[in-house]
């Protein structure tokens, strides 16, 4: 099913003691002075946080920058439903706190599949990136002497979290905008929302620019600069039903995978514990409850299988709180995968809770009674009330109903230690890329590595690459830029052909049952090899019988999902692929044959401590190893107990 080929090194990583690495790696970067910064032309694409603060960032370094987004404004992009907070090791808890704990806490809880060099700039990062947001004026929560106040998140044993009561990622994404239309006001950045990047143009092997469809009139152009910048997110959407928005996709770094980019780890995706359950057939995406939660709430189900009394009317000693059972140390704030699994593993045995077995309780009736419930609502009044008005209950008066979901994505574009991807002039920044979680992602980091990427790496090192432009111009007369948009064109009008008798998300829908039952929360060999068969057939059929109404030249939803499914095919099929030879369990990828006698993910560091950076070829993907060495964390059987 795939090809071994040569090892892939990250080259720019630089080396001698870690604390030390990235101060290194900024002085020995080249600079572009401003007067040049001037005639360099920056493409931006997405305006979430990655994306919003980058462009912003570039901008006001000087260069001319185009910012890309197929919303209607940058404001909604997806980064808004990061609700929980933002990680930062600035201890004003006191409770020992540091950047080497947070670097530690995020390796282990990656089940040491990142890179080290990668994570202690993140951890190290973060600490500036709480006072850039200060300042711009995002209102963290503050404790009664006036610091920031933090909570805990899973995986950790200290409270480094700042949020913004259950709103922290629209309010961090709010910062950014507003950095970005300050740009936009200046005139160094030229904003484009509902304009959809559906490929990139390669010139002489650097990426020179994109090819964009305007979503509102269907005109379709190329638009080129010294370098391209992906900032579109993650691809969690390939399963139908996820916490993402309906618009996520994975079509520009898929598209950029396809012109030689190469893709990461695209098995390692997260289950995140903490969702509204499924609430029928009929269901388009899922609601992520924040992990947030967790802080004050008690997840339990009955002890005895196939109780369906009323949770009240269930007295405390036939309850099994059992993550504060299975896990004492961390109790209910486990890791992600942890949780998500431990929640699958009760629902199997027939303890589950609500329509079909498939909840758990999340409960605050101890933290109502300890801290009084307008503390409560203080914390988490607008989760409440959102949990509320989806299921009609009242999460004050009876536990909330959650169980894990599809959320965030670990894989992504190879990028090394700039975020460069194999394609020169390429880079990646945030949930598009692969670089900082490893196999499983602790909560409250997403918000931390996207704005870490947009405000103080990428700026840091896109200078390094475009110290040897500016490039000979292009525009669309060049073969290559013609030959792109000829593909762009030729795959609309193939899907606009078809005029078959099921609706996209008919095939959507049926994948995402494909890709959930075999590569989600557990996997087998015959399940991935079974699923591999499905796909393939599903992507024929789908090419053969997909209907799409309207034309190319309108506004035309139906036209747009049509092609981001017919990549999600693409990519589930890797995913699987991916799945199938990493024959061990780490993080969020759990492989059945390979576990512990408890029952948790058991690694295999000895075959399986690499990055799995995957070659397009149009047939088997190509295997490309970069191997992962540990300096300074130990590699261990994870343990929260």
């Amino acid at each position: 099913m795939f090809e071994v080929g040569s090892p892939v090194k990250d080259s720019r990583a630089p080396g001698g003691p870690i604390e030390g690495r990235w101060a290194r790696r900024r002085f020995e970067a080249r600079l572009v002075n401003p007067a040049n910064r001037r005639r360099l032309t920056v493409i931006v694409v997405g305006t979430g946080l990655a994306g919003a603060s980058a462009a912003a960032t570039l901008g006001e370094a000087g260069y001319r920058v185009r910012s890309y987004c197929y919303q209607d404004s940058p404001r909604r992009a997806h980064s808004i439903a990061a609700q929980g907070g933002i990680n930062a090791a600035k201890n004003y808890r006191n409770d020992g706190d540091s950047v080497h704990r947070l670097f530690h806490d995020t390796v282990k809880g990656g089940d040491f599949r990142s890179r080290e060099s990668n994570v202690y700039r993140l951890a190290e990062v973060s600490v500036e990136i709480i006072d850039q947001c200060v300042a711009q004026g995002v209102p963290f929560a503050r404790e009664y002497g006036g610091l920031l106040d933090n909570r805990s998140f899973g995986g950790a044993q200290v409270s480094r979290t700042f949020y913004a009561r259950g709103q922290t990622g629209q309010q961090l994404l709010l910062g950014a905008y507003q950095a970005l239309e300050r740009q936009v006001a200046a005139g160094t950045v030229e904003a484009y929302s509902r304009h959809e990047m559906l490929d990139l143009v390669v010139v002489d092997g650097r990426a020179r620019g994109i090819v964009v469809r305007d979503l509102v009139t269907g005109a379709i152009t190329t638009e080129f600069a010294d370098a391209v910048v992906l900032a579109t997110g993650g691809y969690g959407n390939v399963f139908f039903l996820s916490t993402n928005a309906k618009g996520c996709n994975v079509t520009a770094t898929w598209r950029a995978h396809r012109r030689g980019a190469l893709f990461a780890n695209p098995c390692f995706t997260q289950i995140h514990p903490t969702c509204i359950p499924q609430s029928g057939p009929h269901q388009s995406k899922l609601t992520l409850m924040s992990e947030s939660l967790r802080n004050d709430g008690r997840v339990w189900v009955p002890k005895r299988a196939g109780d369906r009394r009323p949770p009240r009317d269930i007295p405390e000693a036939e309850r099994d709180y059992y993550l504060e059972r299975l896990y004492p140390a961390f109790g209910n704030l486990v890791p992600r995968d942890i949780a998500s699994r431990a929640a699958k593993n009760v629902c199997d045995e027939g303890r589950g809770v609500g329509p079909g077995g498939l909840g758990v309780y999340l409960d605050f009736a101890d933290a109502i009674a300890r801290l009084g419930r307008p503390a409560v609502a203080e914390r988490y009044g607008n989760l409440f009330e959102m949990y509320e008005r989806i299921t009609g209950e009242d999460p004050y008066a009876v536990p909330m109903r959650i169980y894990p979901a599809v959320h965030y994505t670990m894989g992504g574009l190879w990028v090394d230690y700039d975020l460069r991807s194999t394609i020169p002039g390429l880079f990646v920044t945030g949930e598009a890329n692969f670089s900082d979680h490893g196999a499983n992602r602790l909560g409250a980091s997403a918000l931390m590595q996207g704005l870490a990427d947009g405000y103080f790496v990428l700026p840091n090192t896109i200078g390094d690459y475009l110290a040897d432009g500016p490039f000979p111009p292009v525009d669309a007369t060049h073969p290559a830029a013609r030959a792109a948009l000829a593909d762009v064109t030729s795959r609309i009008d193939r899907l606009l052909a078809v005029g078959g008798d099921r609706t996209v998300d008919s095939f959507h829908r049926e994948l995402g049952r494909v890709m959930w039952d075999h590569c989600g929360m557990e996997r087998t060999d015959d399940g991935l090899r079974k699923a591999i068969g499905q796909i393939r057939a599903l992507r024929e059929e789908y090419w053969a019988r997909v209907r799409v109404p309207g034309s190319a030249g309108t506004l035309n939803q139906a036209l747009e999902r049509a092609g981001r499914v017919a990549d999600f095919f693409e990519l589930a099929e890797l995913m699987c692929v991916d799945a199938l030879h990493r024959t061990e369990s780490c993080g969020g990828h759990f492989r059945a044959e390979s576990q512990t006698p408890e029952g948790e993910a058991l690694r295999d560091d000895e075959h399986f401590a690499y990055v799995a950076a995957w070659e397009w070829t149009g047939g088997p993907p190509v295997l490309h190893r970069e191997e992962l060495t540990f300096e300074y964390v130990t590699p261990s059987q994870r343990s929260y107990k």
